[in-house]
């Protein structure tokens, strides 16, 4: 059983509230999420190697409990703490506590400060997702006596400290190696800054079943997903052999002035590279001498005004339009944007277009609406903030996916958060967390690639939200291929290895 799907907290407490109500006993479940935490810990401890298990006052200390017992019968040597009193274990926790006395453990309380060194691995089953507030007091001195010791740590559910809803840190959190989760991933696994400190992601199934999963997800609202081709693939365009390049789309990538030229180019290449059948760099004619010097594949019209631009699109196949890098702010940018829309065009719109339109998201979503047009946004956070500025999608303590959600909502357009971990939403509320990336894609000119890459999907046919989730992942990708010394020229240059890969050719 395995899913794209995200489970938020509340979703996770359903699941496993429908399981029990089945039949299956609760205790069932923290045994089979002990034993996975065991077998990962065994992955990564030498053979009889010291472990130290810190437990919490809930189910997620249970889990650690569980993790101990089969640690200690396999021969390894097991040190237990617990943050708590013992005899306020309950439930299924205070199960887990039974079995391991047992075995004739001791039940401690949490370690002194300088406790904590000369283990092979630490597992941290203090705090689970559903965390709700800020770590302070003995929890927060043991948490920072782990990250002095410098020992590997493996989390349960999330590394404690880390809201699994949001990745936000309450206080202070573990960084993990390796985090060991049930059932599906939370968005506090792919959101940063909680993704950063889960270290590698392992899910594991502890017998919930399929209803129980299905009655989750049923109550988790506007579905979420981690990026990836399971998303997006059964859609993905691909060649026929009685195709041609008209039937592969046509985009237009809109130019700068001269010597603000650069972006768009490398959009243009982008998207060709990704596929589309043409690709014309609409081009201000002081500017065509500048393009004709780079361009070949990628053709060249003059466009020095929004009527130009309003006469081109008589064409009805050019049916894409990339909007927004190295263009100029002001006037003519918006009405370049207003122009598309009211032909009733694909768009994606990226920096200089989102900026004109500072602080007035709903005159924009208003122009699209009128010309249905279908757009995809792509702001960095900068942009977001800008253009969605006293819209309700910036408030103060709102999640990078809930924010995304609303401006996708006012927009009316699926819109890029990019990042990190770039969200992608709808405004039917689907959104996607973006996992799948380098930190070398941290350079001038990768995300004009990125419009570029979205514009040719969206030329070949592929939906808004899909189309935006397959280019930043195909951007990711690129990424994760090439490495250290990435420069935004070498990502379109990936897309025939990246392609290969994804389609198995």
């Amino acid at each position: 059983m395995t899913t794209t799907r995200l489970l938020t907290v509340d979703a996770m407490r359903c699941v496993d509230e429908t399981a029990i109500s089945s039949g299956i006993a609760g205790y069932t479940l923290m045994r089979n999420a002990g034993a996975a935490v065991a077998e990962r810990a065994r992955a990564r401890l030498p053979v009889s190697g010291r472990v130290l298990i810190l437990c919490g006052p809930g189910n997620n200390g249970g889990d650690g409990f569980v993790a101990g017992r089969l640690l200690a019968e396999g021969g390894y040597a097991v040190t237990l703490r617990l943050l708590g009193d013992a005899a306020a274990l309950s439930g299924d926790a205070a199960l887990a506590a039974a079995d391991w006395r047992a075995g004739g453990h001791p039940v401690a309380p949490a370690l002194a400060r300088d406790e904590v060194s000369g283990f092979d691995l630490i597992v941290d089953a203090l705090f689970g997702a559903g965390l709700s507030r800020e770590i302070a007091g003995e929890a927060r001195a043991v948490i920072e006596a782990v990250d002095r010791s410098g020992t590997p740590v493996l989390a349960v559910d999330v590394p404690s400290g880390i809201d699994g809803d949001t990745g936000e840190v309450r206080g202070i959190a573990l960084a993990a190696i390796e985090t060991v989760t049930f059932v599906a991933l939370k968005p506090g696994h792919l959101l940063q800054p909680g993704h950063s400190l889960c270290g590698a992601l392992h899910v594991a199934e502890i017998g919930t079943g399929e209803a129980a999963l299905a009655a989750g997800l049923a109550a988790g609202g506007a579905p979420s997903f981690r990026n990836g081709p399971d998303l997006w693939r059964e859609v993905f365009p691909r060649p026929s052999a009685q195709g041609h390049k008209y039937t592969r789309g046509h985009a237009l990538v809109l130019s700068g002035p001269p010597f603000k030229t650069g972006a768009a180019r490398l959009a243009a290449r982008g998207a060709l590279r990704v596929g589309a059948g043409l690709v014309t760099m609409v081009s201000p004619k002081a500017a065509m001498a500048e393009n004709a010097a780079h361009l070949t594949a990628i053709m060249l019209r003059a466009c020095d005004s929004p009527d130009d631009l309003d006469d081109l699109l008589t064409d009805e196949r050019l049916d894409t339009v990339l909007i927004g890098p190295g263009l100029g702010i002001g006037d003519t940018a918006r009405d370049l944007v207003v122009v598309a829309a009211s032909a009733g065009r694909k768009l994606v719109l990226d920096a200089d277009a989102l900026t004109s339109f500072k602080g007035q998201a709903p005159l924009l979503a208003e122009h699209l609406r009128q010309g249905e047009a279908q757009a995809v946004l792509t702001p960095h956070a900068g942009e977001f903030a800008r253009l969605f500025a006293s819209t309700g999608a910036v408030e103060e303590g709102l999640s990078k996916i809930e924010r995304t959600r609303r401006a996708a909502a006012i927009a009316g357009s699926v819109v890029v958060l990019k990042g990190s971990d770039t969200v992608i939403a709808a405004p039917d509320g689907r959104a996607a967390i973006n996992d799948h990336g380098s930190p070398y894609l941290g350079t001038a000119g990768s995300g004009d690639v990125l419009g570029g890459l979205i514009a040719g999907l969206l030329a070949q046919g592929m939906a808004p939200f899909e189309a935006a989730c397959a280019g930043v992942w195909l951007h990711g990708d690129a990424g994760l291929r090439h490495g250290p010394g990435l420069i935004a020229e070498d990502i379109p240059e990936m897309m025939p290895e990246v392609l290969a890969g994804l389609l198995g050719a």
